[in-house]
């Protein structure tokens, strides 16, 4: 417990000393997962341990507090756990079919070594070959839609530089495509993968398939992202990537399936409320239907939708049984 007690103020130590804006109490409590006591007495134990930390002066109401740099170096130590933990991400990228991300990380762990003694790496090594052997990863059975690394780079470019791209767009079935020139924001990663960008002509935000996108070319003309834009609280409203008005949605799963269903986040502003005979009720709002549907019909006959009626009603009056839970 110990231990773990001083490893934890280590990692707080390299945090406050990487961020140049400092931490607030806010974001350790996030970092670290603890209470507001808790994170105040870590801050305390990093100034004690670190005489020459320091509060930011930003003018504002809330504190932040920084180590100047150099001062935690010492515990800057590169590790066969951090390389294992990139080999294990990049690989999750690759199931998550994004090899591009698991090219990048590969590169940084290469970075890394190439700043570890060779003395240091010769007993890095063999940990980590057994650490990435022990560390399973279940890869994804079934089809997986082929993106371009060009694409990726492309976006990423467009995104960093504020230019437009113009590119054609297939259609559903794939018989047709229109040339579109959008101003892209983001990604939005999940079953599939969409480019998140603001056509023009058009008020909002859009959503587009990358598999769906072809002939991609970067333009000259730039663009002025809204600073007040934000993918994440944009994103947050639907379930998937269904753009709808957001409604109560209140499913009830069976007392089967309750165990399974806990597990899972179905959107972020959920509530679970546990029934005495051992079902459980989720409720969120959120817009995005049709994607809701679709992921009920893996449920089966172990969860009843509750409200909106009009889900009620796209699901089949009698839906398959789901098999017994291993």
């Amino acid at each position: 417990m110990r231990y773990s007690r001083a490893e934890r103020l280590i990692q707080l130590a390299l945090e406050m000393q990487a961020a140049r804006g400092g931490l607030t109490i806010a974001e350790i409590q996030e970092k670290f997962e603890v209470s507001r006591r808790t994170a105040i007495r870590m801050r305390d134990a990093v100034i004690r341990a670190f005489p020459n930390s320091s509060e930011v002066q930003t003018g504002e109401r809330t504190k932040r507090w920084r180590l100047n740099s150099g001062a935690a170096q010492t515990f800057a130590g590169i590790t066969s756990d951090d390389l294992a933990s990139i080999e294990v991400a990049a690989s999750a990228m690759e199931t998550a079919n994004l090899p591009i991300h698991a090219q990048n990380l590969r590169g940084v762990a290469s970075k890394m070594r190439n700043l570890i003694e060779v003395s240091s790496l010769s007993q890095i090594e063999p940990d980590l070959e057994a650490l990435t052997e022990a560390e399973g990863l279940a890869h994804r059975a079934g089809p997986r839609p082929h993106i371009p690394h060009a694409v990726f780079d492309t976006l990423r470019t467009a995104i960093k530089s504020f230019r437009k791209v113009s590119f054609d767009y297939a259609s559903r079935s794939g018989k047709s495509a229109s040339r579109r020139i959008v101003a892209p924001l983001g990604f939005l990663y999940g079953h599939r993968h969409y480019l998140v960008a603001l056509q023009d002509g058009t008020p909002k935000p859009k959503f587009f398939s990358l598999p769906s996108i072809g002939k991609l070319r970067l333009e000259q003309d730039s663009f002025e992202r809204d600073p007040a834009f934000n993918l994440k609280d944009f994103v947050s409203q639907s379930f998937g990537v269904f753009e709808e008005k957001p409604v109560n949605v209140v499913w009830r799963f069976s007392a089967e399936a309750a165990p399974f269903a806990r597990t899972f986040v179905f959107h972020h502003s959920q509530e679970i409320e546990d029934q005495p005979n051992g079902e459980l009720i989720v409720r969120f709002c959120a817009g995005g239907l049709l994607e809701m549907a679709w992921h009920l019909m893996s449920w089966g006959d172990q969860v009843e939708v509750i409200e909106p009626a009009s889900l009620r009603e796209m699901l089949p009056a009698s839906p398959p049984s789901w098999p017994a839970l291993p």
